[in-house]
């Protein structure tokens, strides 16, 4: 097989919920990425973080409901700090896996900023929950000391909610772009970056998160990737997921698929934002692949045997 430039996007799966999960997750998910390696290709790492950001702004709100003089910590530090330690045990794990196989190539994390539009409308409507659930009293404190939005969450309790708009532009693109190109593995956009917007001249974050299904096809455009491929929990793309007439696709066309997003196919939060970002690659330039695969089957995926495969007809 050709070789290929790929990005690879992993799901929560990949990471594990905890840092005992995480520690042990990695090392299959490094076995998975060597595999791609071994085998000749080119290979980007983008990830989430769910479990991981929440977890940190959980601690961090938990330290101001026990000491109101404690400073704010923002949500987009909270996600730089996600970014580095997810990277500290990815780059390790993979390093470590190339070394058992006498493999040689640099690995690294490049935090990475991902610049949103002031006007998304998103902005203005803060809906994606995070963090560890609250008491109503304690989440109208945070909301009455520093202005966080709340929200009930499906009779479970309270949780802060923050915006979710759409990536724009990749701050930290160029040393990517020439890390990825001279050869090295690069670890980059996790949690669908730091989210900034433009402030005068200067950059400055702000309290949301950007899916990284998204992010990651921006990069794959970005980069002039060859596939994208992310990696989640499930072997195919369904139709009629859990119901009896389930179907599972081993490829999927463009209009089609396309179809199925209109008509709510697939779960937000899930499937949807995978199939819209599949979808976007496959089609920007002729040439282009897009798969969603298990972790387990990452190298059969990308030969074709395993996941879907997004199809544009117009380009066969």
């Amino acid at each position: 097989m050709d070789k290929l430039k790929i990005v690879v996007a992993l799901g929560g799966n990949a990471l594990g919920k905890n840092l005992t999960e995480q520690y042990e997750a990695v090392k299959i998910t490094a076995r998975a990425i060597v595999d791609l390696i071994e085998a000749g290709h080119d290979i980007l790492v983008t990830h989430g973080n769910g479990p991981q950001v929440g977890k940190i702004d959980s601690a961090m709100n938990a330290l101001i409901l026990e000491d109101p003089t404690e400073e704010k910590t923002t949500l987009s530090m909270c996600v730089a700090m996600s970014q580095a330690y997810i990277g500290y045990d990815l780059q390790n794990s993979i390093r470590k896996e190339l070394t058992k196989r006498g493999l040689h190539k640099p690995v690294a994390t490049i935090i990475t900023q991902v610049k949103v539009d002031n006007d998304d409308p998103a902005m203005k409507n803060p809906s994606k929950p995070i963090g560890k659930f609250m008491t109503e009293e304690q989440a109208m404190d945070l909301k009455a000391r520093y202005g966080y939005n709340v929200a009930e969450d499906a009779g479970r309790g309270w949780r802060r909610v923050v915006a979710s708009p759409k990536p724009q532009e990749i701050i930290e693109l160029d040393a990517i772009r020439a890390s990825f190109e001279d050869g090295s593995v690069v670890i980059c956009c996790g949690g669908g970056g730091i989210p900034v917007r433009q402030k005068g001249e200067f950059l400055k974050g702000c309290a949301a998160v950007i899916d990284k299904d998204y992010c990651s096809e921006l990069l794959a455009e970005k980069v002039d990737a060859d596939m994208l491929l992310i990696l989640t929990a499930v072997d195919k793309v369904c139709i009629n997921y859990r119901k009896p007439d389930e179907r599972r696709l081993d490829r999927i066309g463009i209009e089609e698929a396309r179809g199925y997003i209109r008509s709510g196919e697939f779960a937000r939060g899930s499937m949807h934002e995978k199939v819209v970002a599949c979808t976007k690659f496959a089609s920007s330039q002729k040439g282009r692949a897009a798969v969603i695969a298990s972790l387990d089957h990452a190298i059969d995926a990308v030969e074709g045997k395993e996941g879907t495969l997004f199809v544009d007809e117009e380009s066969e």
